[in-house]
């Protein structure tokens, strides 16, 4: 067992899988020699040759449309968009083609492939290089949607969205690809998918979150600990399909709610989320849900990107709001 980045954890499941399953492989830019633009791919090529692991043109619609094309054949691509801010040319390949692939052919083909792409803000990029557009992705019939929070769980997680014989979207945090290690077993386990996980245990509120956020939500959890208000803490992980019943279940303990994400606020995913707590947990709530996002802006340049994203003060402020609902 070995203490890795989100990013080792990323190239670990990617090796472990090419090894296991000689019809998986790689396409996107520079991913190749260079082994991508955070090192997600270093050394894959040098391994599996360039057969394997495919340096492609800056066309992102090309690249996915190429793995879908690949897929529908019997291979298991997984796709790299450099950021998510230049995945929108590749929608139309994921919506009209990927998704809709098995209910085309009835069943006659599947599409067994991942569409990876570093999100979210946090580490000062330029424009388009910290998108959080998961909500589009989950918007769509036929599209799972993963986010990992920690290298454990990027390790295990995607090793499962490889082996899905449906389309996977695959949302890595770039801004976790290097803030912490932690120990990951090379035991080629894959991790549930569909399902959340409790990263957190409490008693007096809920708070769901996904990605970098998770570790917004814990840091806040912790802080309010010393407060004497007991916190839990829930990682989506799959946004879609969503598993609902985790939630309703935390809330059904807790009374209280609040929702967690960087994406902006309308129609983002966490507004899915209220909805299912108030169609099936409306009796079980305490004070309204509440909801800690970016804003409907477009996410700012460095200077401003601390004012954007959600951070623990405003988290640790909606939690006191709905706490003081008696």
């Amino acid at each position: 067992m070995s203490e890795l980045t989100l990013v080792e954890a990323v190239n670990l499941a990617l090796a472990g899988e090419m090894a296991r399953d000689p019809e998986v492989l790689l396409l996107g830019e520079d991913i190749g020699v260079n082994g991508g633009v955070f090192r997600a791919t270093i050394g894959l090529e040098a391994r599996f040759g360039p057969e394997r692991v495919i340096d492609t043109p800056l066309a992102e619609a090309a690249i996915v449309g190429a793995a879908v094309g690949m897929a529908a054949m019997g291979l298991k691509p997984v796709a790299e968009i450099q950021f998510t801010g230049f995945i929108y040319p590749a929608i139309d390949q994921m919506i009209n083609h990927a998704a809709r692939l098995r209910h085309r052919t009835c069943g006659r083909l599947s599409c067994p492939m991942v569409l990876r792409a570093p999100c979210g803000g946090g580490i000062h990029a330029p424009e388009h290089h910290s998108e959080s557009p998961e909500a589009f992705f989950a918007h769509m019939p036929g599209l799972r949607v993963v986010i990992p929070s920690s290298p454990a769980r990027a390790y295990g997680l995607l090793l499962a969205a490889i082996r899905d014989p449906d389309p996977v979207v695959f949302l890595e945090p770039t801004f976790l690809y290097r803030l912490f290690r932690e120990e990951v077993a090379e035991d080629g386990e894959a991790l549930p998918l569909d399902v959340c996980f409790v990263s957190r245990e409490g008693a007096d509120a809920t708070l769901v979150a996904w990605g970098a956020m998770v570790h917004a939500a814990l840091a806040a959890a912790d802080r309010l600990e010393q407060d004497g208000i007991d916190v839990e803490v829930i990682d989506v992980a799959t946004l879609k399909p969503l598993d609902a019943d985790t939630i309703l279940r935390s809330v059904e303990k807790t009374g209280r709610c609040v929702i967690v994400h960087e994406a902006p606020r309308t129609a983002g995913f966490g507004a899915e989320i209220a909805a299912e707590i108030a169609e099936h947990g409306l009796y079980s709530l305490l004070a309204p849900v509440k909801r800690v996002t970016g804003y409907d802006v477009i996410i700012p340049l460095s200077k401003m990107e601390a004012q954007y994203l959600p951070d623990v003060e405003r988290i640790i402020d909606a939690v006191r709001i709905v706490m003081e609902a008696r």
